[in-house]
């Protein structure tokens, strides 16, 4: 019966949606980071600007093509929204369709009234989806090894700051605490990686601040914490985005690439801040079968 309320919540708050459940990220009154506030939810034109309650939305592929891999996806705006939907949804919809479960991850924002600590609300809530999605991969049919992160924009820096932060800040003394909150990989398009050098004004001042600490922007800089165990990656942007500089991507790849991890970069001339799933201009309509090819060749698309 449980399972059966949790589907048509799903269905009739999110009708686009079509996920199987909607999953609380943290148990009732064992938020961390939160001054205890209950906030309403605020939504316009398929962005959300306020979460009142972090969750994520699973899209599950069916037994037959399911690869044993997982996605989890954290939707584009700046950290200010959510576009949960044509960089959430629609991403989730075609990962299901190379047999990977998605996993829609709607967290809070630096801009919620609730939070003690801005910076850190949309990162612990990213980490504690990465353990919820770890720690049911058997009831799932999903390889505890093959757990990904996507994003684009802020959305792709998120991804990045899982897979390179150097500690674990969503503890609460439960039973995921001992379970590992950093993917297997990355697929980044247009991300605002660097919170420094070549950093998107408005995602830095959003999540840290205009006045942001020295320590801040170098921890939520993935370009500066890429290590020999961070995951491997497939990067994407445009030459001529003149939102987030395509030097964010550079720097990330040169980063990886001097510590020999695994990494694809593609930057092609056109795209602009939009590159999407289909309508693409030019080669960049590309990018979507590279990625595919990819998660294959790095063994992700391959069934145990």
């Amino acid at each position: 019966m449980k399972r059966v309320i949790i589907t048509l919540i799903c269905f009739i708050t999110v009708s686009t949606a079509f996920c199987q459940e909607i999953i609380p990220l943290w148990p009732e009154g064992k938020m961390p980071n939160s001054k205890g506030l209950k906030l309403k939810k605020i939504e316009e034109r398929e962005r959300i600007t306020q979460v009142d309650i972090p969750t994520m939305h699973a899209f599950l592929t069916s037994k037959e093509e399911n690869k044993g891999t997982a996605v989890l996806i954290f939707p584009p705006g700046g950290y200010q929204k959510l576009t949960y939907n044509i960089a959430g949804f629609q991403l989730a919809k075609w990962f299901n369709t190379m047999g990977i479960n998605a996993f829609v991850v709607l967290h809070r924002l630096p801009t919620s009234p609730d939070l003690v600590n801005p910076a850190f609300g949309a990162l612990m809530d990213a980490q504690r989806a990465i353990k919820i999605v770890r720690s049911n991969a058997e009831q799932w049919g999903i390889d505890k090894n093959k757990i990904g992160v996507m994003g684009c924009s802020a959305g792709g820096g998120l991804a990045v700051n899982t897979a390179t932060m150097p500690k674990d800040y969503s503890q609460i003394k439960d039973a995921l605490d001992n379970v590992d909150c950093k993917p297997n990989f990355q697929i980044l398009v247009s991300g605002a990686i660097s919170m420094k050098q070549n950093a998107h004004q408005g995602s830095h001042d959003a999540l840290l601040g205009k006045n942001a600490s020295l320590e801040n922007e170098t921890l939520f800089s993935g370009e500066l914490n890429v290590t020999e165990t961070t995951p491997p990656a497939f990067i994407v942007c445009a030459a001529n985005d003149h939102v987030v500089s395509p030097l964010n991507s550079l720097q990330y790849y040169q980063a990886l690439f001097l510590k020999k991890i695994q990494a694809a970069l593609h930057i092609f001339p056109q795209g602009d801040h939009a590159i999407a799933l289909r309508n693409n201009p030019g080669s960049t309509q590309l990018w979507t079968n590279l990625c595919e090819v990819w998660l294959d060749e790095m063994g992700f698309l391959t069934k145990k």
